[in-house]
């Protein structure tokens, strides 16, 4: 890996998360795992070696539901060399000869494999295939909803449409993040993974960056101070870019077959009722729908529980407001 400069609020987290490999997630989990930047940056990163240069002979797609354009057609793309492969927003975009363009959206549960040429669809979780001379790039998709897609455009300037617009956060300066942040009033949580606003950054890496600079995901955008801007900035390009550089060292490795939102070495996303890295306090979480929001209250919060929806509502009164009162409600 490259060597970075940590930024002073990160160094601890950087050493424990070089150290920690131990974490699991139960198998009760039934959370949201949709791929993030560092994880279609390591997809990027494994199939530049794999398809840049090699002409992609055939698309063979098993569910007709992937496919959202018509024009150009699907043959359009077959025999064309690929060219470059890029990321726009969550998308993993693949360019051809002839200025066509692949963007494959993986959604929540699609995934991609490397599989020997000509390989089979196997099974109704898998959707297409993009054969090459060297192998065949699959993609699956978990569970019954199909949310993956494909879309075939022409000319680079058309991949504007789906771009949601969120800035990159390694080419913005402090100034441009915190005034995109702050256009509207939304929580830390919300603001940092809404697409519009930033780029890439889902539920997984929003925790681990705001466990980083030891923020609430509950404050709103507009009663940060300087510094704690100065931390969120800081631990957000921190985050993201060791996560970036780990996981495509790995990728060199061996195709990224197991992409998950929840990683070895992570200080609190899926790490509920274990011990902060940080302080060693258990890790708590908000959960609305099927999305979790995992923090330390000691860390994050000034040892201040936050609400959980359905939880706060059935307890009311009873509800913990502290780490001594959520103690004390255990031991009834």
């Amino acid at each position: 890996m490259i060597a970075r400069r940590e930024p002073e609020s990160a160094v601890p987290l950087a050493h424990l998360q070089a150290k920690r490999r131990s974490n699991t997630v139960g198998a009760r989990t039934r959370l949201i795992l949709m791929p993030e930047l560092p994880d279609i940056a390591a997809y990027i990163g494994a199939l530049e070696s794999r398809i840049v240069g090699q002409p992609l002979e055939q698309v063979r797609l098993a569910s007709a539901f992937l496919l959202r354009t018509a024009q150009p057609p699907l043959s359009s793309v077959e025999g064309r060399v690929v060219r470059e492969l890029r990321r726009v927003g969550k998308r993993i975009v693949i360019g051809t000869d002839n200025d066509l363009w692949l963007a494959l959206h993986l959604m929540i549960a699609g995934r991609l494999h490397w599989r020997a040429p000509a390989a089979k669809l196997v099974g109704r979780q898998s959707l297409a295939a993009f054969d090459f001379p060297n192998g065949s790039l699959i993609l699956t998709e978990a569970g019954t909803k199909r949310r993956a897609s494909l879309h075939i455009l022409s000319g680079a300037e058309s991949l504007r449409s789906l771009d949601p617009g969120g800035i990159d956060i390694f080419s913005s300066d402090l100034d441009s993040f915190r005034a995109t942040l702050t256009a509207e009033n939304h929580t830390l949580k919300r603001a940092l993974t809404d697409p519009r606003l930033v780029s890439g950054i889902g539920n997984a890496y929003s925790d681990e960056i705001l466990h980083g600079a030891r923020l609430s995901p509950v404050t709103l955008t507009r009663k940060l101070s300087l510094e704690e801007w100065e931390r969120l900035f800081a631990a957000t390009q921190h985050t993201i870019g060791f996560w970036v550089e780990l996981l495509q060292a790995e990728a060199k490795k061996g195709f990224p077959e197991k992409v998950t939102a929840f990683r070895n070495g992570m200080a609190v996303h899926g790490r509920y009722g274990k011990p902060c890295p940080r302080c060693g306090d258990k890790v708590l979480r908000i959960r609305y729908a099927d999305k979790e929001t995992n923090y330390c209250a000691r860390c994050q919060t000034d040892g201040r529980v936050l609400a959980d929806r359905s939880l706060s509502r059935l307890l009311r009164s009873d509800w913990p407001r502290t780490l001594e009162e959520l103690e004390a409600l255990k031991h009834r």
